[in-house]
Formats: C-alpha cells, structure tokens, sequence
C-alpha cells in the first residue's frame, strides 16, 4: 500500500487512470492524425474538456493542492465521466490533506438492530460496518457465508474472508467480480477515512499476501455496493442465485445492514429453505 499514506498521490493516481480509461471518441472529441502515444486522454485534452488550463490540470494531476473548487472537480468528472461514486471519491481525495493515521472508536450494533438481526429466520442478513468489518450476523448468514463469531474480533471482515479464505474462492461462483467489487468499496471508503489505522494495517496486509488484491488495488477503481446479485455454490445448499440489498442503518452512516434474497418459487428459494432447516 505504498501510496496510502499520500493525499497527493492518491489524487495523482486515481485521475490518471480514470484519465486512461475515457477515450477520445468517448468523450467527443474531433479525431487527430498520429499515433497516440497514451491511453485513454491526454492531459491537454481532459484540460479542454474541464475547462481550465492545460498548466492547472497538470499541477492538480501532480497532487498540487489547489484548494480547488466544486465546480472545477464537478467540470472534471464530467469530462472523465466519473460515476456517482467516482466523483465523491474525487471530491474526497482533492479535499484531504496528509492523514496522521489514528485509532477509530470501535462500532457497537444497537440491540435493537441486532433483535431484528436475529428474527430474520429464512433470509441471511448481516451488519458491516467500517472498512468491511463484519459487525454481526443472523444464524443464515452464519450458515451462508462463514461464522465470523468464531474468528478474533479484528479478523471478522468481508475483505480479509474474500482474499485470505481459501473456501470464499470456492463459495463465491463469480469470485474474480466480488473480489474485485470488494477492493472497490475499500477504496472509497480509504477515500472517506484516510486517518484510520485499521485500514492502513488491512490493506498493508492484504497488498502483501494476495497479489490479485495488490494487482486490483493499484488500478483505484471504487464502488458503492448498495444491490446486486450473488450465485454461490454452497457446500450443503448447492447452488444459490441470490439478490443483495445493502441499507443504510440510520443512526450510523457507517454501518450498514446486507441482506441476501431469492426470487419466489425458485430452486434457490427450495435451496436457502434446506439451509435453514
């Protein structure tokens, strides 16, 4: 995780690689004779697109703080076409200067959530919070995915499990995608929280034991996971196609209560019932 520590770097490399994914027609601009010599845009090019100067650009690019303003990061993840949670990430990293790491109070799930945790008997349902920690979870979601009561406290994450756990590898059917989507949702919250020692520690330990999370991690790509769809191969259920809804919990942003769904009347439905019993 060498670039962690730098506010700066962070910047630098996260605009040149969104800067080398948009290409010239993608982004509407006239074709030009010549080999290109870069992927993706040039920084001349990302500058006329923003609509600021060539000289500005490249010094924001270099990590410069500008103090820049919210429509100058607005004009940029329009001409880098930044997604919704791209661009909160760029506003984060253009806003922070150098994090001095420190030590986050832990998080405590409020009884109530965790007696209506407990009630959900069919559906498996867990609380994440901070840089994926797995906070708690019901009996199915013990039973789906792993019982993380039976790890030590620092251990109960969704990022350590993917990467570290060789059975998440034979759980996960489309692994490589929610490996990928797990690196991504660290790093927007790395972008949010700079200063959390945890962090710095989890993401120095996983970059030196998974190269494939090395590999991921190096490319800043981010993502809000709120929804999707889950095809596990379960080693009692068998296979399973399941819908994830992430919910915000309302007291604390920073946790949120997953929950893992199937459509009605269907094969993984029959299967999630054979978990349960």
């Amino acid at each position: 995780m060498n670039d962690h520590g730098s506010g700066n770097g962070e910047l630098r490399e996260f605009l040149r690689s969104r800067r080398a994914r948009v290409t010239p027609d993608q982004a509407g601009l006239a074709p030009q004779r010549g080999t290109r010599r870069v992927p993706g845009l040039r920084r001349e090019e990302v500058a006329q697109l923003a609509g600021v100067s060539v000289d500005y650009y490249i010094r924001l690019e270099r990590g410069r703080n500008l103090n820049v303003s919210a429509a100058v990061l607005d004009a940029l993840a329009r001409a880098l076409r930044l997604t919704d949670a791209e661009r909160d990430h760029l506003f984060d990293l253009a806003r922070r200067g150098r994090p001095r790491l420190r030590s986050l109070p832990p998080q405590r799930v409020r009884p109530g959530l965790l007696r209506v945790l407990e009630s959900m008997t069919d559906i498996p349902a867990l609380v994440v919070g901070r840089r994926l920690d797995v906070l708690a979870a019901n009996r199915m979601g013990r039973a789906l995915i792993t019982d993380f009561d039976t790890l030590p406290e620092r251990e109960r994450n969704m990022a350590r499990y993917m990467f570290l756990t060789p059975a998440a590898r034979r759980l996960y059917i489309d692994w490589e995608t929610g490996a990928r989507d797990t690196v991504a949702a660290l790093r927007l919250y790395a972008g949010r929280n700079p200063d959390d020692r945890r962090l710095a520690e989890l993401i120095g330990e996983l970059s030196l034991r998974d190269e494939d999370f090395r590999r991921w991690w190096a490319e800043h790509d981010v993502l809000r996971h709120s929804h999707g769809v889950k095809r596990l191969h379960h080693p009692v259920a068998g296979d399973l196609t399941l819908n994830y809804e992430a919910l915000a919990v309302s007291d604390d942003p920073e946790q949120s209560l997953g929950l893992y769904t199937t459509e009605p009347d269907s094969p993984s439905e029959q299967a999630l019932r054979l978990l349960s019993s």
